[in-house]
């Protein structure tokens, strides 16, 4: 084979290589925006770069791979229902009480199915893989019972706050179709 056939062979090679390699990166990223919507987005705008954004998030998966997440029987979600219809009639009596029990409640069902709950960060990022559109909800709702225990925050604010935890509560429950509108998308 003489050199310019070599050459042509090598870079049709390194072509093909490229675009192989092209290919699988774009279909990963398909497969990450399809997987977790609006979570994508915000993973990628708050990364350096779109790779990076795609390796924080298969990063996720894998570690929620290797977390025991289970579903929960059905007399834990009769016992969590019940304890979640006693957070919404604290809420005419007491409104910050009630967002503190239901952040305790969404807790308390998140170490039920599995999931490790002791740095929220961690925790919204375990919870975005299975459940990416109401993660919006969970840091919405935990920002406000923040402004709660700061004093800040008015009835209405915990009223939404009482709003946000029940979507993640009912997506964790499975009792319905996750949501595929984001909350900001919603108005």
């Amino acid at each position: 084979m003489d050199n310019i056939t070599l050459m042509v062979v090598i870079v049709a090679a390194l072509a093909v290589g490229g675009a192989v390699v092209w290919y699988m990166q774009r279909q990963r990223s398909v497969h990450l925006r399809d997987k977790f919507g609006p979570e994508y987005e915000r993973t990628r705008a708050q990364a350096k770069d779109v790779r990076q954004a795609a390796a924080n998030l298969a990063a996720r998966e894998k570690r929620v791979e290797r977390l025991h997440i289970r579903t929960l029987t059905a007399d834990e979600t009769a016992r969590f229902t019940e304890v979640w219809r006693h957070v919404q009639t604290l809420f005419v009596d007491d409104p910050k009480g009630a967002v503190g029990e239901a952040d305790h409640l969404v807790n308390e069902v998140m170490t039920a199915r599995g999931y490790p709950v002791a740095d929220f960060h961690q925790r919204t990022a375990d919870i975005s893989v299975d459940h990416p559109v109401v993660v919006e909800h969970y840091r919405a709702a935990k920002a406000i019972a923040d402004s709660n225990k700061a004093g800040s925050a008015s009835t209405e604010d915990l009223r939404k706050a009482v709003i946000h935890y029940r979507a993640l509560f009912e997506d964790l429950l499975e009792q319905r179709q996750p949501e595929t509108t984001p909350i900001h998308a919603r108005r």
